[in-house]
């Protein structure tokens, strides 16, 4: 009988063991998965919130794909805490970010084509503006949209690409270089100065009009926080511009200083189609241009159909070029 109680309590001591390892487990795994679930819900909360103070949910719309990066450094903790439900809750996150961006990894690109466009920030002090313009001229493009245009370098990006481009029209700070014959240009008033051009080429398909766009900067600071006011008033006369558009082909492309997920910018954005996030392969992130961690470089469309699109090489500028293929 001693031998049998002494057993039995042996077991039961067996078994409390095993229930509080398992309790000690789960709590240690708790942290973790709720970090988890409130990454996640961040994620797609974030994706459609409006700016909120300081428009400090448009700056994490801005850089928003990056907090896929929670998703390894979660899965690290929960292996360092051996806790399976946190690792569980890692799904949260990972499977959000999936659906909102995993489809942009997919290569979309095919090939055709009636005519391309290539778009760049050229940067006001850029040391070698002649031979950006090589470069950028090099690419093929038939429509060559610059931003960032100053009395000094303007007339070296004329003469460089004088040979390639026949036409060409510059307003303010940007300018258009084109194969296909120009009329028409005029200021978009987005901004005190000129920082938009809307200009008619005459393609082999048809009219096209190309508006030329730098959106106000946008400045962090802990005072103000993300401050995009300036930036949105521009956008949003933009928006009302391109809505009254006549021609059924448009491409609206430039500088935004905001990325398609910045909901500030949907005025203008719900209204045209995304070449990147049509015809791309991954994120396609153009600033700045040493270790690009956001696109604010847009080529959008509407009455065409983009058939590939992504960054070019590094120039002179600290924006990266975009290129997009059209079929018109």
């Amino acid at each position: 009988m001693t031998t049998i109680l002494t057993r039995t309590t042996t077991e039961a001591g067996h078994g409390r063991g095993d229930e509080e390892g398992g309790g000690a487990a789960a709590r240690r795994g708790r942290r973790t998965a709720a970090a988890s679930v409130v990454t996640g819900i961040v994620m797609f909360a974030a994706a459609g919130l409006p700016s909120g103070p300081g428009n400090l949910v448009n700056l994490l719309q801005t850089f928003l794909p990056w907090l896929g990066l929670s998703v390894p450094l979660l899965l690290v903790l929960a292996a360092v805490r051996r806790a399976p439900v946190a690792a569980v809750a890692v799904l949260v996150p990972a499977v959000t970010w999936c659906f909102l961006f995993g489809g942009l990894l997919t290569d979309k690109r095919t090939d055709g084509g009636d005519m391309t466009v290539v778009s760049q920030n050229v940067h006001e002090a850029n040391p070698d503006p002649s031979g950006t313009a090589r470069a950028l001229a090099a690419s093929g493009a038939e429509l060559l949209a610059l931003q960032e245009l100053t009395p000094r370098t303007a007339p070296a990006y004329e003469r460089a690409l004088a040979g390639t481009y026949p036409y060409h029209a510059v307003l303010g700070t940007v300018g258009l270089w084109s194969a296909y014959p120009l009329r028409d240009p005029e200021p978009v008033a987005i901004m005190p100065w000129t920082r938009a051009l809307r200009v008619t080429a005459d393609t082999p398909k048809g009219p096209l009009a190309v508006y030329v766009v730098h959106l106000a900067s946008v400045r962090v600071s802990l005072g103000e926080g993300f401050a995009t006011d300036r930036r949105n008033e521009a956008a949003a006369k933009l928006a009302e511009a391109v809505r009254a558009e006549p021609l059924p082909r448009v491409v609206v492309t430039g500088d935004f200083n905001g990325t398609p997920d910045d909901t500030s910018l949907r005025l203008l954005t719900g209204q045209l189609r995304s070449a990147q996030r049509t015809a791309g392969q991954g994120f396609g992130l153009t600033w700045p241009a040493a270790l690009p961690v956001a696109r604010i470089d847009q080529i959008l469309v509407r009455g065409a159909i983009p058939t590939a699109s992504s960054p070019l090489p590094r120039t002179g500028s600290d924006h990266l070029p975009v290129a997009a293929s059209l079929r018109l």
